[in-house]
């Protein structure tokens, strides 16, 4: 399984960010994918999550309305969209393989980083 996350950067409050994850390795059109964040001296937070075919999604309730998850089978990509960013969106954001997120078990890419600061 080979998970690679891309799309994170410096944003001021208010800001936008889209983030990307491509992925191999397993049946992709046929697995749930989710998405985690750790904010810095935190632990993981899961963020939201995206059912095999798109049709269903979840999401905390700290970035609800904020935030949406998306995929494209065709590519093997999960996306997610951050709009109107807050300081305390600031974290290393991770994307998951499976419905359930284990930071022992769970398979994820290297993470990419999301900084909101002005």
């Amino acid at each position: 399984v080979r998970v690679v996350e891309s799309g994170g950067g410096l944003v001021q409050p208010g800001g936008s960010l889209r983030l990307s994850c491509v992925a191999s390795g397993f049946s992709f059109r046929d697995t749930t994918m989710l998405w985690v964040r750790r904010p810095p001296g935190k632990g993981f937070e899961w963020v939201s999550a995206i059912s095999s075919d798109g049709s269903e999604t979840d999401y905390s309730v700290a970035v609800k309305g904020r935030f949406t998850i998306s995929r494209d089978n065709a590519e093997n990509t999960v996306y997610l969209q951050l709009n109107n960013l807050q300081t305390e969106d600031t974290a290393m954001y991770y994307c998951g393989v499976g419905d359930t997120w284990s930071s022992q078990e769970t398979a994820r890419g290297q993470g990419t980083q999301v900084t909101v600061s002005s």
